[in-house]
């Protein structure tokens, strides 16, 4: 089967330098409203990669995402609200990116180009075959994700990619591929845009139902968050009114804070 890139084919408007700006925001959410319709096609193959992952860290094992430029920052933007969030450790999900620390911020030129590099910053991790990789990639050709890839095979270690070309070297490397279609940019090449979209509904999607399958979602509540500020304390605080039936706030905030999560104070209460 012939591979093309259509992420890099001719975006579907012409002129953009001659619209309103009415019209140029019109017209991109236009283009963004097609892409929850490309996420929904790709339910299928999100699924079997979210048990895949599930399964290994159900046995002890973390979640990796490797990427570079956009589709690396994201991942490292889903890997660090899992802590937070659902009050896992920090390095249960870990985001990797092209260049290092650096590219988080700045792009950094050629990092992406080495199919050597993405396997190297696994290995400061001590990768191992109880981890499951996930490979971002819109272009689905990227050499740092797909060498990662290539050499977790060989050390077998499960993977998953998220690509947008269909057919895509990368996909063609994991175990679990997700191939979502955005078709073409409104800006002609620019990823950053519907791919990078899809991408960020992606990760949503598999790290949410990853957290759920672990224990760390209780009805639709955040029981395990961190209360690392005081927008979390409060939503805490009314959380633990709810689920025990208190009236006053002062004193499951109290509760709250001694255990520090909801989930905590409960069984506290409850024993």
């Amino acid at each position: 089967m012939s591979f093309e890139k259509i992420t890099e084919l001719p975006g579907n408007y012409r002129h953009l330098d001659k619209m309103t700006i009415e019209e140029i925001l019109i017209n991109i959410n236009n283009e963004d409203k097609t892409v929850a319709y490309a996420v929904e096609r790709s339910i299928p193959q999100i699924g079997k990669l979210v048990e895949a992952a599930s399964d290994k860290m159900l046995s002890g094992g973390r979640l990796f995402y490797v990427g570079a430029g956009t589709s690396g920052r994201l991942g490292i933007v889903d890997a660090s609200e899992c802590p937070p969030t659902y009050g896992v450790p920090n390095g249960l999900v870990i985001g990797l990116i092209a260049g290092g620390e650096k590219a988080i911020t700045s792009s950094v030129e050629y990092a992406e180009d080495s199919k050597d590099e993405g396997w190297k910053d696994l290995l400061k991790h001590n990768i191992n075959d109880k981890d499951f990789v996930i490979g971002i990639a819109a272009s689905g050709t990227t050499p740092y994700v797909i060498g990662a890839l290539e050499l977790c095979k060989a050390n077998n270690i499960l993977t998953g990619s998220i690509t947008n070309n269909p057919g895509s070297p990368l996909a063609k490397v994991a175990d679990y591929p997700v191939e979502i279609e955005v078709g073409p940019e409104f800006v002609t090449g620019s990823t950053r845009m519907k791919s990078g979209t899809s991408q960020k509904l992606a990760l949503n999607m598999i790290s949410t139902a990853i957290m759920i399958q672990l224990g760390r979602v209780e009805d639709n509540k955040m029981v395990n968050m961190q209360l690392t500020n005081e927008k979390l304390v409060d939503r805490g605080t009314k959380m633990l009114m709810e689920k025990l039936k208190l009236n006053d706030y002062n004193s499951a905030k109290e509760l709250l804070l001694t255990y520090g999560s909801v989930k905590k104070a409960v069984e506290s209460v409850l024993k």
